[in-house]
């Protein structure tokens, strides 16, 4: 089982600071997130395009070769924070479509994928899948010229049965799951029972470890707030014997969104030690 990071986990040092958070003292390029992953020796990183300064063909040959050079595994992953707005977004669709040349340019073989989010998590979840269903059907064509998967993941919209439904609905070994193990929880859905059902059609992971932070409401996404991997409520070790199983090919990234309070502003440290815990976890899978 391989290791990796997702660079959302510094997403303040990208620019992206939430309204509890303060400002970072230095920003972050995506070469320095590169180097940061080529230090914690990890396999794989998945690069989040929101953050990309630039979609130049240069510059992506450019991150390429950066790419290549570490000897990264890696994932596009395209539609934060609403990706297709639950399948009325139509203009972010050519987005995403037009997003494949940029996945292929960087050497991605996966491209994890939005469908909708948490802002539409209280409206009815079935025209929402029959939405998606059409939009993921017709992307599945362009997905297969390109031969690059697409993972949708769970964020923090569907369950683990609504999710499953999706990918049964399109019907395509180029349409699976980037596997959110945090954002199962954050639905009060078990990740586990989850992973026994979507492993198979698992080709990206988000490894998130949770605990509640009483500095937040209840009623905020982020009250399951994000702790070093191995210190909060999910057994991600199960997941990974899960995936082992299934014969997943992919890495397990690593991803800290919203740091819980006594982490708060100490993400790098979290991430190193989660780097620690999975590849302990790998280890143990061996």
């Amino acid at each position: 089982m391989k290791v990796g990071i997702d660079s959302y986990c510094y997403h303040r040092f990208f620019g992206e600071v939430y309204p509890d958070q303060d400002p970072p003292e230095k920003e972050m390029t995506m070469e320095d997130f590169l180097d940061r992953a080529k230090e914690l020796d990890v396999d794989g990183v998945s690069l989040e395009s929101c953050f990309f300064p630039s979609y130049d063909k240069g510059w992506l040959a450019s991150l390429r070769d950066q790419l290549d050079d570490y000897g990264f595994e890696r994932v596009y992953a395209w539609g934060h924070p609403d990706g297709l707005e639950r399948g009325k977004n139509f203009e972010e669709y050519d987005v995403m479509i037009a997003s494949f040349i940029r996945a292929k340019a960087i050497g991605a073989d996966v491209m994890r994928v939005v469908g909708s989010s948490l802002m539409f998590r209280h409206e009815p979840h079935g025209p929402q899948i029959e939405a998606l269903t059409k939009m993921f059907k017709k992307a599945v064509k362009v997905a297969e010229d390109y031969k690059i998967k697409m993972a949708v993941e769970n964020h923090i919209d569907f369950t683990a049965d609504e999710i499953l439904q999706l990918i049964e609905n399109v019907d395509s070994e180029y349409f699976g799951i980037n596997f959110d193990t945090g954002n199962f929880l954050r639905l009060l859905d078990d990740p586990i029972a989850g992973m026994e059902k979507l492993a198979p059609y698992t080709y990206a992971t988000h490894v998130k470890d949770l605990m509640p932070d009483k500095t937040a409401k209840p009623t905020d996404w982020h009250f399951f707030a994000g702790v070093p991997v191995g210190q909060g409520l999910i057994n991600n070790e199960r997941l990974a014997q899960l995936l082992k199983a299934a014969d997943y090919k992919g890495f397990l990234a690593v991803e800290i969104d919203h740091p819980h309070a006594d982490w708060k502003g100490r993400e790098d440290e979290a991430v190193a030690l989660s780097i620690k815990e999975l590849k302990r976890i790998a280890a143990s899978l061996d």
